[in-house]
């Protein structure tokens, strides 16, 4: 039986503690503790992308502990299968019979670390469990624990042996976030810290299963005008004639803008960006705020972009720029 709904200024609080948590691990990341929770409580999966050694995978197995939820890491690698992924049958001698042996899928949090090093059959397999919530096992399908969950990692696909993620599967994830480089100031803290041999990483669970579904639907009780709602609208057409926002400058560029999921996406993650800054209702600022995270994966330029050093950060700094708010 689920515990009681708390208020609002209850789950204001968890949320506090949870941040609270987070940085006694994680130090300079707040923009990406910020996203995943946002992930977190919209029910919206999340690529972090960057270079090695940027804190991706702590971060995210850090924010684990502070859930009470079943937590999975599959490191992704060349030799991957999706049976390593996803489990298989295996013949049960005593029983004379095939029984399921479930894989990592099968957690509320799955961390896919350095997602883009798999080819394509472990991709399609972890495709089906981002959109479908579902895995197939042999010719049986088993519905996955909710909330259920993909926070990915990927290198630069410039990297060597690195595989471009399928169009179709980046679209499925509602974010996908750039992770810099810390600042000095960040960085020595790190070194002190990690410096120091006796340096304990023990954070306290603070949000359970029922938490999670309960900020969901705080978050769905957040108001967004008609007038906003049109806003993300014109955003989304922005990325796909761009010509027609008077931005010709980007349509050569353009192979394809984004999809609908962009608009769904943008439209929780401000209600989501509203309730973590403790209102009720969305203001202009929350929907540019997360804008670029929600477009940027979806947008594709072609090579001749590629060539002229055009970057879909640059064609979304341009329409965030020349679309009005009306």
């Amino acid at each position: 039986m689920s515990s009681p709904m708390l208020s609002s200024n209850d789950y204001q609080q968890k949320i506090k503690q949870a941040f609270a948590e987070m940085s006694k691990v994680v130090v300079g990341q707040q923009y990406m503790v910020n996203r995943l929770l946002i992930g977190l409580f919209t029910g919206g999966h999340v690529l972090l992308e960057g270079v090695p050694g940027l804190a991706k995978t702590l971060t995210i197995s850090t924010l684990a502990k502070v859930l009470h939820l079943h937590f999975q890491r599959v490191q992704f690698t060349p030799d991957l299968l999706p049976s390593d992924l996803v489990g298989t049958m295996i013949y049960n001698q005593s029983r004379s019979e095939f029984e399921v042996k479930k894989g990592p899928i099968f957690a509320n949090l799955v961390l896919a670390d350095e997602v883009n090093r798999s080819p394509a059959k472990v991709q399609s397999a972890l495709l089906e469990a981002m959109q479908e919530k579902q895995v197939t096992i042999g010719e049986t399908t088993y519905p996955l624990d909710l909330p259920f969950l993909v926070l990915a990692t990927q290198n630069p696909v410039e990297q060597e042996g690195t595989y471009p993620l399928p169009e179709a599967q980046v679209d499925r994830f509602m974010l996908k976030v750039h992770v810099d480089y810390l600042k000095k100031t960040d960085e020595l803290e790190v070194m002190r810290r990690m410096a120091n041999l006796s340096y304990a990483d023990d954070v306290c669970p603070v949000l359970t299963r029922d938490d999670i579904f309960g900020i969901r639907h705080q978050i769905n009780q957040v108001q967004i005008s008609e007038t906003l709602e049109k806003y993300i609208i014109e955003l989304v057409f922005a990325t796909r004639k761009p010509a027609e926002y008077d931005l010709p400058e980007f349509q050569q560029y353009l192979q394809f803008g984004v999809s609908p999921r962009a608009s769904i996406a943008l439209h929780r993650a401000a209600k989501a960006v509203a309730f973590l800054d403790e209102r009720d209702y969305v203001l202009p600022e929350d929907i540019k705020d997360v804008a670029a995270d929600v477009l940027n994966h979806r947008i594709l330029l072609n090579y001749e972009a590629e060539a002229d050093g055009i970057r879909t950060q640059d064609m979304i700094e341009a329409i965030l720029r020349k679309v009005p708010i009306s």
